[in-house]
């Protein structure tokens, strides 16, 4: 199950924080806090929380400078931004919105109007991007529009279907909290591969399941899809128990009742690139990801098969 909705909180005024702070989680949502720009950004990379209120004045860096940097992040940009402002200018809520927030709120202001402008902005920023629920990553409507958008642009271009191999045995051996938790974890590699080995454009969906997909350019796309196998097999054998980690698969009773052994978790990768062929449309990028999907999973590993047949092991 998702947990409360993440909000994080940038103001150099640790009053101001507290204020925040005990109307929204007098709401439910869960908390953190950041004193200045520099820190506020930081915390954004390391956890992308799902909204971010932040000043419009702060030291080291502005609220407008920390949104248009969020808001320039192919894997943050998503992240919806509220403004506070002590002023009630037009110029500050205009360059604010310029810069990219999503809306603004002028303090000093009632916590019932703050908590209606939080609803709002995270209610339109869902339907949006019609986000995955566990993982809060862009879903089917947004990755068909990322792929035509990046088809229709030209361009060197890499996409990359990450699917896992036995989920489905290890949920109902381990019950869906575990499985929940196999996904969210898979989500975050995905995410930490692309900022470590992508670019700044890079994007990462989720189609639904245990099915994701990113996007990035053609130089980056192999360090990006060995980082991915690498932390997913470190993650996924620490979340076996330890009996069946030592044995090294599952034994997994099957509808028919017979006793199975079952490989441990792996990711396969299909990864399609422009190089070899011209892209024109999602449908066509994602058929051959199927194709070569279907191939790396005929293996008992985590590998990405690139779209030359030439299947690369870890």
């Amino acid at each position: 199950m998702a947990g409360p909705t993440r909000v994080l909180v940038a103001d150099d005024d640790a009053d101001l924080r507290d204020i925040v702070r005990s109307v929204l989680e007098s709401a439910g949502f869960e908390v953190t806090e950041a004193p200045d720009g520099a820190a506020a950004l930081e915390a954004v990379r390391a956890t992308p929380p799902e909204l971010v209120i932040i000043d419009y004045m702060m030291p080291h860096l502005t609220g407008p400078e920390v949104v248009a940097q969020i808001k320039q992040d192919m894997v943050l940009r998503h992240v919806p931004v509220i403004m506070l402002t002590g002023k009630s200018e037009l110029q500050d809520k205009v360059h604010g919105l310029d810069a990219g927030a999503d809306d603004y709120v002028v303090k000093p202001f009632e916590p019932a109007e703050l908590l209606a402008r939080v609803k709002m902005v995270l209610r339109r920023a869902s339907l949006d991007l019609d986000a995955n629920p566990l993982t809060r990553l862009p879903g089917n409507i947004t990755i068909q529009r990322e792929l035509e958008r990046r088809i229709a642009a030209g361009g060197p271009l890499a996409v990359a279907y990450a699917d896992l191999d036995r989920f489905k045995a290890f949920n109902d051996h381990y019950g869906f909290q575990r499985g929940d938790e196999v996904i969210q974890m898979t989500a975050k590699i995905l995410l930490e591969a692309s900022r470590a080995h992508g670019s700044p454009q890079d994007f990462v969906g989720h189609i639904g399941g245990d099915d994701f997909l990113l996007i990035t350019t053609i130089e980056r796309s192999v360090p990006v899809c060995e980082a991915v196998i690498a932390a997913f097999d470190t993650m996924a054998r620490a979340l076996y128990d330890p009996v069946d980690r030592e044995r090294g698969y599952l034994l997994h009773t099957d509808r028919r009742g017979k006793t199975v052994k079952i490989p441990l978790l792996s990711v396969s990768i299909a990864l399609v690139t422009n190089e070899e062929r011209v892209l024109t449309h999602p449908g066509q990028v994602a058929a051959v990801g199927a194709e070569l999907k279907a191939y790396a999973k005929q293996f008992d590993r985590s590998l990405y098969v690139k779209e030359r047949r030439r299947a690369d092991e870890k």
